[in-house]
């Protein structure tokens, strides 16, 4: 199973935070990993954000970006598909990038079958879009 993280999941990985191990478990029992081009920028953005807050130092930022940089080639990286993402945001009333995620997810979903994918999101809006749109969702505990 190709196990497809967005940037909320993609980070426990890159940080230690609740439910990181969970993730780590999930890439380990994986065939592989895929996630969307625009993950990289949000994934930057939000170790920044978390830096100008006083949760991350500067040095805990780089080494983060450098081990995202350096697995970065092992992803299956899925382009942006604008119009099914946008749809995606009207329907489920999603963020813009969080319907990208979502479209990225399900466009790996059509082109593997819907038993090969798994879907990890740490955003409890997106997740439900997730199911409903028929994706299998892991969850932490689940």
């Amino acid at each position: 199973m190709i196990l497809y993280l967005d940037t909320s999941a993609l980070l426990k990985c890159l940080i230690a935070e609740a439910h990181s191990d969970e993730v780590r478990e999930w890439i380990a029992a994986s065939d592989g990993l895929a996630t969307s081009r625009v993950t990289y920028p949000e994934a930057a953005a939000a170790l920044a954000r978390r830096q100008r807050r006083g949760d991350l130092s500067p040095d805990a930022v780089r080494r983060s970006l450098r081990r995202l940089a350096d697995r970065w080639a092992d992803l299956v990286l899925l382009d942006l598909t604008e119009i099914r993402a946008g749809g995606l945001a009207v329907r489920h009333a999603l963020r813009g990038f969080d319907a990208v995620q979502l479209a990225a997810a399900l466009t790996l979903r059509t082109a593997l079958g819907a038993e090969s994918v798994a879907f990890s999101s740490f955003d409890a809006e997106l997740s439900r879009a997730a199911v409903a749109e028929g994706l299998i969702v892991l969850e932490p505990g689940g």
